[in-house]
């Protein structure tokens, strides 16, 4: 079974959680098949905490999630995504 594309991704991701801002890259030539790098910025991640979050992007995906082979997350709600960065200790 062939991996999705990251454009059927991004698709299921608009439709599904409506993000303000989202990144779909698939990584799959530094790595293996089927592997895919989302940055999802979402009012509906508000008030979840880190699995919660992707347990929302994982049921976005639905059937897509079984023909990925990797999936790096990063999720934020609106604020945080407008925070700015944090200096280093």
């Amino acid at each position: 079974m062939a991996a999705p594309s990251a454009a059927a991704l991004r698709q299921r991701l608009e439709e599904r959680l409506r993000p303000e801002h989202l990144e779909v890259e698939d990584t799959s030539a530094a790595r293996c098949g089927g592997s895919f790098r989302l940055l999802v910025v979402a009012a509906a991640f508000r008030g979840k905490t880190l699995l919660q979050r992707h347990r929302l992007v994982n049921e976005a995906l639905g059937a897509e999630l079984g023909r990925i082979h990797a999936l790096e997350q990063r999720t934020l709600s609106p604020e945080e995504w407008a925070a700015p960065p944090r200096p280093a200790p």
